[in-house]
């Protein structure tokens, strides 16, 4: 476990060892090719500075792959301050990190509960470790249209159906903040003898507690990624991958680091790792107030306005993920608008927008009030109108599915394109997502049902939006095995 009260969480042991490299003026025969900035000094000189950072392994600098200075005391911290067995950094986003939860935690022929709207480096590791997927697919919910988190209850109906699953692979809460009951499920998963993957990308914060929901971590996890660079100060592609049980091969996970990490490691990511778990492990309640205050006074500021509504839900919700809607507009139409004014939120859907909110240490200024000039201007250009959008029609009832074929059955099968009309019965060959509610309606490997059909039709008669190939989906056509 960590070193508890012996650490210095003052300390930013990564940057403090590029700081004293860089202050000896160092003159460079090795790779980056930039030559620590020089190269572009003349050009580009806001630049060049900025890649004065961007060094590799040299000594007094540590070797992400086999640390035993400043990368490895910056782990410790980072372990140190979430309290688990090990943590890691990870320079290829949470991309990598779920690949390597996956790939360490099972095994070949594994069966395994996924939640049906995860990422898809989830959907895409379960394929290289050729494990037997088990889909939980989540409530719809009613007011939002979006996927809820999963329930206790197909959790139990799940473990009913097939008693020898080996785990759960989850998300944490999902891109507009909400959270599920991860306590009781985490309870019945061990109650079994399995593992639990969270992919927590979007709760590296949770774990200063009160107001935030509870972290992963906190509630038992067996290993948790985060994105460090969703919500923390840290530069994008830097991420967290904790181990935080014994029921974890350290060695397997280690393994997978060093095969699926860069060999060439970003030293500008790994500072802002190492400066994003300062940044949060010195956060304190007054930060926290100070953050909530202001946070709540631009809320406010957004309620006073005609036509506008944030969307707040009974269950627990990250604060800090804003759902605003504009009366008689559509979420992508809402993010046009704003963008004329060059305000950028996180994400749309056909019914609101996301803006996600920064953690401000006390008396930190936030552009919250140019912001709300800008608004403000947006919807005296773009009055509220009277119409209503209407949801699109989604099945809300909690599913258990399989697939009817391994993965490593369909490597090397062909496609083809077939009208609906002929899919029915047919095992799909490609993944159909539709936006929302961000549920895979079909996985490759599954069979296509009239009742799956008939639901796509739905979302492309209300415009819902589709990942892949949407062209030949829309002119009414499916891929499917041969």
């Amino acid at each position: 476990m960590s070193e508890v009260n012996l650490m210095n969480q003052n300390r930013i042991p990564i940057y403090e060892a590029l700081e004293k490299f860089l202050k000896n003026d160092p003159i460079s025969f090795h790779v980056p090719g930039h030559k620590n900035g020089m190269l572009l000094k003349n050009e580009y000189p806001d630049l060049s500075r900025f890649l004065t950072y961007d060094v590799t392994e040299l000594s007094g600098l540590d070797d992400l792959h086999s640390p035993d200075g400043p990368i490895l005391e910056a782990q410790k911290l980072l372990s140190d301050y979430y309290g688990t067995r090990r943590s890691y950094f990870l320079v290829n986003g949470s991309t990598v990190g779920n690949l390597i939860m996956i790939l360490s935690a099972f095994n070949a022929g594994d069966k395994v509960l996924v939640q049906r709207n995860c990422h898809k480096s989830i959907m895409n590791a379960l394929v290289l470790a050729k494990v037997i997927p088990i889909f939980i697919e989540p409530r719809i919910d009613e007011n939002m249209f979006v996927p809820e988190g999963v329930r206790k209850s197909i959790i139990k109906a799940a473990y009913n159906q097939y008693a020898d699953v080996k785990g759960l692979v989850v998300t944490h809460p999902n891109y507009y903040g909400m959270t599920s009951y991860l306590e009781d499920i985490i309870n019945i998963v061990h109650q079994h003898k399995g593992v639990v993957l969270v992919d927590e990308a979007h709760g590296p914060h949770f774990h200063l507690g009160e107001p935030f929901p509870k972290s992963a971590i906190d509630l038992g996890a067996d290993m948790v990624v985060h994105s460090a660079h969703k919500m923390l100060p840290a530069m994008t592609m830097g991420s967290y991958l904790h181990i935080n049980s014994n029921a974890i091969s350290i060695s397997k996970v280690e393994y997978y680091y060093s095969v699926l990490q860069s060999s060439s490691p970003s030293y500008p990511i790994m500072a802002t790792l190492d400066i994003a778990r300062h940044f949060i492990a010195n956060f304190n309640e007054e930060d926290i107030n100070y953050t909530l205050s202001q946070r709540n006074s631009f809320v406010t500021s957004l309620c006073k306005l005609e036509g506008v509504e944030v969307v707040n839900r009974n269950m627990k919700q990250d604060p800090l993920k804003l759902i605003v809607r504009y009366k008689g507009y559509s979420g992508y139409m809402l993010q046009r608008m704003l963008e004329e004014e060059n305000i950028y939120i996180e994400m749309a859907d056909p019914y609101q927008v996301v803006f996600i909110l920064p953690l401000l240490k006390k008396n930190m200024v936030y552009s919250y009030s140019d912001a709300l000039i800008k608004i403000k201007r947006v919807f005296e250009k773009y009055k509220p109108k009277s119409n209503s959008l209407k949801g699109i029609v989604v099945e809300s009832d909690d599913k258990i599915s399989s697939l009817s074929l391994l993965y490593e059955e369909m490597e090397d099968r062909s496609i083809e394109w077939v009208p609906f009309r002929y899919a029915e019965n047919r095992i799909a060959a490609k993944m159909i997502i539709p936006y929302p509610p961000g549920i895979p309606t079909i996985l490759p490997g599954e069979v296509i049902t009239e009742e799956k059909i008939r639901l796509i039709k739905k979302y492309i008669e209300m415009h819902a939006k589709f990942q892949g190939e949407t062209s030949r989906l829309l002119n009414g056509e499916i891929a499917v095995y041969i």
